[in-house]
């Protein structure tokens, strides 16, 4: 019986290790939403030029989680070639996500 629980411990610690570190649900959201246009993660340009990296969003002064919610939430402010809503759990995970991209250090690509 030891042997069994010795194999089903390891077997448990073993599945943890595969999976590695969990991804931010937020993350998973902007890949498949916005990564068309935008680069979601922390330092790759983005596929269109015209749609800024989502670090440099997060990275201009005055950015708040407040002022990032609120201009998600409001459809009206999007360009019109995102044709884009977002429901509130969608902005509560994008935002929590984009601010992990918040680096005092960060400076926009030149």
């Amino acid at each position: 019986m030891r042997v069994l629980y010795l194999g089903l411990a390891l077997l448990a610690g073993g599945c943890q290790h595969q999976m590695g570190p969990a991804v931010h649900p937020g993350l998973a959201f902007a890949q498949a939403s916005c990564g068309g246009c935008h680069a979601v993660e922390r330092y790759p340009s983005s596929p269109n030029p015209d749609a800024p990296p989502f670090a440099a969003i997060v990275n201009q002064e005055g950015l708040t989680h407040a002022t990032l919610a609120t201009w998600l939430r409001d459809a009206h402010n999007y360009p019109e070639e995102m044709e884009f809503s977002l429901d509130q759990a969608e902005v509560d995970q994008l935002v929590a996500y984009m601010l992990t991209l918040s680096d005092e250090r960060y400076r926009p690509a030149i």
